[in-house]
């Protein structure tokens, strides 16, 4: 039965693929999230096979694979870096997958990522994190603080300056880097120094607690639970104060969710004197995600973002491009 209805799901995803118009993007990324959330439900180890794991490897490998952050195997990152770093900006980046699956390594999480910024001068790094059932929102959140905490005692060592990190995350990423970005405990906590901003790609779930007490996917249910007071813990809205860091919420104008809990979030950032912008994008969920870093005015919106957190990420990005990346031995 359970294997009927993942066919059932997938055949209509691919009819849907050839048949449909613009604004049938976002049913089709709901599609694809309630194939994995079966898959899920039957076996996370599948699930992971079908979603964000890697892709066969490309141009970009890592300089430094699997630093550990942590003691637990998910606790590791991938460290992508330029040619010659000097005093280099980091980008942290957090992979998605409804909290339950993604990998670092994914091809629509690094390549072209990777192929931008590197070229650009910035250091990239690929994080993993713990997953439900072992590690809820909040953990993995914890996860996130201490991977930054750890990859700015290492940013010297890659010709890199601890002081010039960014967050970026997508979808549950984009959830977690929201989250850490919006408390005020969760990076000092962890260990973590000052950071200059964060990326937010397509997060639905900026404010939590309306998406439990209304209709939602059942994937939120695995994630936040039952209890109130966890949702309040758990979103970025909620835990936000004037002491957090710029941020930019790109959102999927194909989807009903995502720009409206990101509009709430800019009001209530702006009440507060914290600066917080709308991207909307005209882009599938998925491609909020593998795009990002191709030549383009999306691209283009989001190095302006950057480029305004510091004038040395400013002159960075405006440095012409050095293609060959880095290469160092394993630690």
């Amino acid at each position: 039965m359970h294997s009927h209805r993942l066919l059932t799901l997938a055949c209509a995803s691919v009819l849907l693929s050839a048949t449909a118009p613009t604004w049938a993007g976002s049913f089709l990324d709901r599609i694809k999230e309630r194939v994995q959330e079966r898959r899920a439900a039957q076996d996370p180890g599948a699930a992971a096979q079908h979603s964000d794991t890697p892709e066969p490897p490309g141009h970009h490998t890592p300089s430094v694979r699997d630093l550990a952050y942590g003691s637990d195997p998910r606790q590791r990152m991938d460290v992508y870096l330029p040619a010659k770093p000097v005093n280099a900006p980091v980008i942290l980046m957090v992979h998605g997958g409804g909290w339950r699956w993604g990998d670092k390594a994914a091809s629509a999480v690094v390549d072209n990522k990777a192929a931008r910024w590197l070229a650009r001068g910035f250091v990239f790094v690929s994080v993993n994190n713990r997953l439900l059932p072992q590690a809820d929102p909040l953990e993995q959140a914890r996860d996130v603080a201490q991977a930054l905490a750890v990859a700015q005692a290492q940013a010297p060592s890659w010709g890199a300056d601890p002081a010039r990190f960014i967050l970026m995350g997508h979808s549950a990423g984009a959830h977690l880097v929201a989250l850490v970005n919006a408390s005020p405990e969760l990076g000092p906590q962890a260990g973590a120094k000052a950071w200059l901003g964060t990326v937010a790609l397509d997060s639905a779930a900026v404010d939590v607690t309306p998406i439990m007490q209304g209709s939602h996917f059942r994937l939120y249910d695995a994630a936040f639970g039952t209890d109130p007071a966890f949702w309040r813990a758990v979103s970025p809205l909620q835990q936000l104060t004037a002491s957090a860091k710029p941020m930019l919420a790109v959102c999927s104008s194909r989807r009903s969710d995502a720009c409206a809990q990101a509009d709430v979030f800019a009001e209530r950032a702006a009440q507060l004197g914290v600066r917080a912008q709308v991207l909307r994008q005209d882009l599938s969920h998925r491609d909020i995600n593998q795009s990002l870093g191709l030549a383009g005015a999306y691209t283009d919106a989001v190095e302006a973002f950057m480029a305004s957190l510091d004038a040395a990420v400013a002159k960075v990005l405006a440095t012409p491009q050095t293609p060959a990346p880095a290469k160092l031995s394993q630690p």
